[in-house]
């Protein structure tokens, strides 16, 4: 029997996988580790969890399993983006990892302009500057802790630091290198043009890689201490996001999938650079060789669900806890109860800044209507709108672009949801479907470890085999004309307090 293994460095956690070729899961696990916030807008992580994780997840599935490590063909890996991993001559951590969810670096977003201008910018990273990609924070390293940078020797992304801690490479692939602001994304590598006004070492960078093209192989540090195999394989992988798309089926243009973790996402794929002047929304190398993804990202989605959890519905997670179920079964079915528009009250998802389709690090959560009727099923059903207003406005962007979406596929653990699922099914005006198999990005890097490993032959004829849909919501005419006029109203309200946030931020 021949296995793959895919592994998904998360925000929240690490996620370890183990499929058959059939892209059945035989053992899962996952780790959880913190992040950590200074100060407000910041975001940062600790690689060393990542890897802890990773080792403790790779060592349960194989012994949980009761496998011969060495009918593993292939390892995919998947992670968080944008975040910056330095990374001293001997490949020790310098400092915890800024993630993608920072916003410390408006002032080097402003610098990047001033020295490449906006339009240039986006002409070569097909993106504007912006705080949460790479580059603006390699720049605050720069002018902030410069007794740090000097001692960096190689910069790397979450997924890639795991790549080497397995195989002693230096190395990434296109899908996530794209959000790092500092490619060329349609020539798919490396730009000069970026890289020596801002002063960063090409040297630094890893070595540019195809999603499925095998990158290294598992020395005998890490077997000895994961369970692995010596000469196992790792591919290139890809970023979260690229790697969920395979894990959803979503290879071939007209396709798209929204996923709601702990940010939001929207992703299309085009057989063509497609670039947003407006920069509302992305365009990334995509996962699959020789094409390119649209995409948009919603800074705190399910992350303002769980804040609200966290801080709103503490009774609701201990009853949940005397139940034995999950804290957002009992809030969805709270939310349920409260109408379309949660009686007047309207959420905007900005509890760590923006991205999609404003991109602004000063914008802030906020409640809008909130009066003595509301109730705790009125907070949860408009946060719940909120992200889903987010979401759509996104799409609204793609399809103004030209990027048809016809039919969407869900994931994330959003998608657990049946109400949440119908309420974007309703406010997108199209199919929405959950796919069979729920592992996302850790199946869509064993797919793309299958290839490297010569087991499956083309990407989009064996996604097509593996990936099937599971269950479809049709939109529902009545509510989508309901939601609109909140849907109007809520696009209002960020064009109407884009100065009070700037103000807030300048207190």
């Amino acid at each position: 029997m021949e296995y793959l293994l895919g592994i998904d460095i998360g925000t929240s956690g690490t996620k370890t996988v183990l499929f058959d070729r059939d892209a059945n899961t035989i053992c899962s696990k996952t780790f959880e580790y913190p992040m950590y916030q200074e100060q407000n807008g910041w975001a940062e992580q600790d690689p060393l969890d990542w890897w802890n994780a990773t080792v403790e997840g790779i060592y349960y599935v194989i012994l949980t399993s009761k496998i011969d490590s060495k009918q593993i063909k292939g390892i995919g890996l998947s992670g968080q983006m944008h975040g910056l991993v330095m990374l001293d001559s001997n490949g020790k951590p310098l400092r915890k990892s800024i993630i993608w969810c920072d916003q410390r670096t408006g002032k080097e977003v402003e610098d990047m302009n001033r020295i490449l201008t906006p339009q240039k910018i986006i002409d070569i990273t097909a993106n504007p500057a912006l705080t949460g990609f790479t580059a603006a924070k390699i720049l605050w390293v720069k002018k902030n802790e410069p007794e740090i940078y000097n001692k960096c020797a190689h910069i790397l992304l979450p997924k890639d630091y795991i790549r080497y801690m397995l195989t002693g490479e230096f190395a990434t692939e296109v899908s996530d290198a794209s959000g790092m602001q500092l490619m060329n994304v349609a020539k798919r590598d490396w730009s000069d043009e970026i890289l020596e006004p801002l002063g960063i070492e090409r040297s630094l960078l890893g070595k540019m890689y195809e999603s499925p093209e095998v990158t290294g192989e598992v020395h005998s540090k890490a077997a000895l201490a994961t369970g692995l195999a010596v000469g196992t394989i790792v591919v290139g992988g890809a970023g979260d996001n690229p790697a969920a798309a395979i894990g959803t089926g979503i290879v071939s243009e007209g396709s798209a999938f929204t996923t709601i973790g702990t940010s939001g996402v929207v992703y299309a794929i085009s057989d063509k650079v497609a670039i947003d002047k407006k920069g509302r929304v992305h365009t990334l190398c995509a996962s699959v060789p020789g094409k390119w993804t649209v995409m948009s990202c919603t800074q705190a989605a399910g992350l303002s669900l769980q804040w609200l959890r966290n801080n709103v519905c503490t009774d609701e997670v201990q009853l949940a806890k005397e139940q034995g179920v999950d804290p957002y079964e009992l809030m969805t079915a709270m939310a349920k109860e409260a109408p379309i528009g949660a009686d007047k009250l309207i959420y905007l998802p900005y509890l760590m800044g923006e991205r999609s389709p404003h991109p602004d690090p000063d914008c802030r959560g906020t409640f809008f209507g909130l009066s003595a009727i509301h109730q705790k099923k009125n907070l949860i059903r408009a946060v719940m709108e909120g992200i889903s207003y987010s979401q759509l406005e996104c799409v609204d962007v793609f399809r103004e672009m030209g990027v048809p979406i016809g039919d969407m596929m869900i994931c994330g653990g959003g998608a657990r949801s049946e109400f949440w699922r119908q309420m974007f099914a309703d406010l997108y005006g199209c199919p929405v479907s959950t796919i069979q198999a729920e592992q996302g990005g850790a199946l869509g890097v064993a797919i793309l470890a299958g290839v490297g490993a010569g087991i499956y032959k083309d990407l989009e004829e064996t996604c097509s085999k593996l990936i099937v849909k599971n269950q479809t919501h049709q939109p529902i005419c009545e509510n989508n004309e309901a939601y609109k006029k909140y849907y109007e109203l809520y696009k209002e309200l960020y064009v109407t307090l884009v100065d009070q946030f700037k103000k807030l931020s300048s207190l």
